[in-house]
């Protein structure tokens, strides 16, 4: 039985939350723009918390009946416990919750782990952005959840 919680995310929680993302992203996004999320009233985050530490975090922006998630990421410790799914599902359960139509996303293709996370909750590829990442170079995959 597992026993951390998934809840939003607060500006506590932003130094773990940002060591994560320096973890997990070859081009992290800044302590700052956790600051700024945090607080951005379209932004919706959740953070998985154990044992008083947050190994894991989603995240999206409310987009009048849409939903885009911007990042989902688990510290490498943790990886294959099934955080992400957690995480993803709150998102997922959010977007129900406040009648969204659907959540989009952008993946690495090279990125298999997500994109069978994805594909498991019954997102589809809806398209291709060419050389969407660079450090290194790949396309992105875009992915679509209809509700």
């Amino acid at each position: 039985m597992r026993k951390g919680a998934v809840r939003r995310m607060t500006k506590q929680d932003i130094d773990m939350v940002h060591e994560i993302e320096v973890l997990s992203f070859s081009i992290p996004w800044s302590r700052e723009s956790f600051e700024y999320e945090v607080q951005n009233e379209s932004a919706i985050y959740y953070v998985y918390e154990e044992d008083g530490r947050v190994w894991g975090f989603a995240g999206m922006h409310h987009i009048v009946d849409e939903g885009h998630i911007t990042n989902i990421a688990v510290h490498p410790q943790k990886r294959g416990q099934g955080i992400g799914k957690l995480l993803l599902s709150a998102l997922i359960s959010y977007a129900k919750e406040n009648g969204l139509v659907g959540l989009t996303l952008e993946v690495r293709s090279k990125n298999n782990v997500a994109i069978s996370l994805y594909k498991s909750f019954g997102f589809v590829q809806e398209g291709v952005r060419k050389n969407y990442y660079s450090n290194p170079p790949d396309d992105a995959i875009i992915m679509w959840l209809w509700l």
